[in-house]
């Protein structure tokens, strides 16, 4: 039977805490979340791999350091409101769920969002809850939202979606130009955000997030 507890801890010993992520939540949150859980189960043995794990055609668990190095930039706090773009099957509202204080997850597959609140609610993780909608709508009925997290490249943000964020907040998004990418964190002052360069780091565009004439940084 496979090791998976070991795998966790070999993960942040050698993927988190070498990329300068030291923050104790994320480091205890990366090694009591069961990411094989979270995968197909025909991806389980991969699951504590160093890149990017494919869920289906286009969606991706992004790699534990690209996840990590988000998490350890936004500082999530206990008291804090997240929304998670693009849960899949849930691992990323897992490790937020330990952070925060609440997380509101979307997922518009339809069947991926019902197996993630199955395996959060297995798991249970009783302070995260998924929407099924469009990715790049988010959902603002529940908002507006201290932090936002983005589980996927983007080429644009929607300006919808930066309306729920607070003034204060912050967002992280992986932006894609052809096959490279940088990880950004955006910060709300004023009602207007600007973004500030974290690390290099590629996952693919989600739906709703390519670049179109509509939609703007």
């Amino acid at each position: 039977m496979t090791d998976f507890s070991a795998r966790r801890v070999m993960m942040v010993d050698t993927q988190v805490r070498p990329s300068d992520v030291t923050k104790f939540p994320i480091i205890e949150a990366m090694l009591s979340v069961p990411r094989e859980t979270f995968v197909p189960r025909d991806k389980r043995e991969a699951a504590y791999m160093g890149e990017n794990l494919l869920l289906r055609p286009g969606r991706v668990v992004l790699e534990p350091r690209t996840l990590a190095k988000l998490l350890d930039s936004l500082d999530i706090q206990p008291d804090e409101m997240v929304l998670d773009l693009g849960c899949g099957l849930g691992y990323s509202a897992a490790v937020l769920a330990r952070l925060a204080d609440a997380v509101v997850a979307v997922e518009e597959d339809e069947a991926m969002a019902t197996e993630a609140q199955h395996l959060l609610s297995q798991a249970s993780v009783d302070n995260a809850a998924v929407i099924v909608g469009p990715l790049a709508a988010g959902a603002a009925k529940h908002g507006p939202y201290d932090v936002i997290t983005v589980q996927g490249g983007v080429e644009v943000i929607p300006p919808a979606l930066l309306d729920q964020l607070k003034d204060g907040g912050r967002i992280a998004a992986v932006f894609m130009e052809g096959a490279l990418g940088v990880a950004r964190i955006g910060y709300k002052s004023e009602g207007k955000v600007s973004w500030r360069f974290v690390f290099n780091a590629a996952a693919p565009v989600l739906p709703g997030f390519a670049a179109t004439g509509g939609f703007t940084l």
